[in-house]
């Protein structure tokens, strides 16, 4: 079933997870609850997206998100996944039905709430047909627990068998523009089937925004940027151009780059919703204000066609010519 998404929404991963220590708990409730007085409606989560804290203690993405909008809950939109867990430091990819229906449990407890919004299935298990899990999400939904169901990183034909069993609600893969090739079919496919395309690291992982420098390492432990090809002094001047264009662009709409990049991929033809996260309310602030900026169809061509011109560098999970 669909559920009526805004613009854009946020990603709520870096609070706990990927970059670097957890945010204190308590800040980033109240960087969460500020999003929401900000307008920010839609809020993305995942069971996977914990951290480990100062004193050794695992943190939940799911926990902070939870208190953050118990409060709120009839007026907002949640997301979380299932199908990723860890297990003796390992990532396990598991998406069998009896762990889609154990995860929500666990979800619905740290959330505070009796529903979610979206539950997507975080990434395909190879050994689970998609048909098996759009089965298992539709008896999820028959029973009053999930509103709508989604599929993540997933191709044009995983994207098409699980609609074809239990009508999908959204499809979330990395795009930006430094990623639009690795799923360009999927984003023609979900705009056929009118299934909305939720775009996580929408700025590249902040690289688009500009605010990085060649010369910054991500030391902390924890920080996933410091395995990330576009942050290495090579992949970071490889892309130069990119920030270029993207600073004129930016000039001449009175914006900042990642408003830039926000809005070209908001005004695109297809339906496409970005989800960028950050712990900075002056950020937060910034990438929810890109729903203001408006561009022509002609603008958002000729952007395409640049980019389409343009040689990049690689970045995470995404590269130019990758599929």
């Amino acid at each position: 079933m669909r559920v009526q998404l805004p613009k854009i929404g946020l990603g709520c991963m870096g609070f706990t997870h990927a970059y670097g220590e957890p945010m204190e708990e308590k800040l980033a409730v109240e960087r969460i609850r500020a999003a929401y007085e900000m307008g920010y409606r839609f809020f993305d989560t995942a069971q996977r997206y914990t951290g480990i804290d100062h004193n050794g203690q695992i943190v939940y993405n799911e926990t902070v998100v939870g208190e953050a909008l118990k409060d709120v809950r009839q007026d907002v939109i949640i997301a979380t996944k299932c199908g990723i867990t860890m297990r003796d430091g390992q990532r396990i990819v598991d998406g069998r039905p009896e762990t889609i229906r154990a995860t929500l449990q666990e979800s619905l407890k740290r959330l505070q709430t009796d529903y979610v919004d979206i539950y997507y299935l975080h990434t395909p298990d190879p050994k689970v047909p998609m048909a098996v899990v759009a089965k298992t999400m539709k008896e999820l939904y028959d029973k009053g627990l999930i509103r709508g169901w989604g599929v993540s990183q997933v191709n044009a034909e995983q994207l098409r068998e699980a609609n074809a069993v239990f009508e999908v609600s959204a499809v979330q893969n990395r795009y930006s523009m430094m990623a639009r090739a690795q799923s360009a079919e999927e984003l023609e496919t979900a705009a056929e089937l009118q299934i909305p395309f939720i775009a996580f690291s929408p700025l590249a992982n902040g690289y688009l925004s500009g605010a990085y420098k060649a010369s910054d390492i991500f030391l902390e432990q924890g920080d996933f940027r410091a395995r990330m090809p576009q942050f290495t002094e090579e992949g970071f001047k490889a892309s130069q151009d990119l920030l270029g264009y993207l600073e004129k662009l930016a000039l001449d709409k009175q914006a900042t780059q990642a408003q830039i990049a926000l809005a070209w991929m908001e005004n695109l033809p297809q339906r496409v919703l970005p989800i960028p996260g950050s712990r900075q309310l002056s950020s937060l602030k910034e990438n929810f204000e890109s729903t203001k900026i408006q561009l022509s169809e002609a603008e958002v061509q000729t952007i395409n066609d640049t980019l389409d011109q343009m040689t990049l560098g690689p970045v995470f999970l995404g590269s130019q010519n990758q599929r």
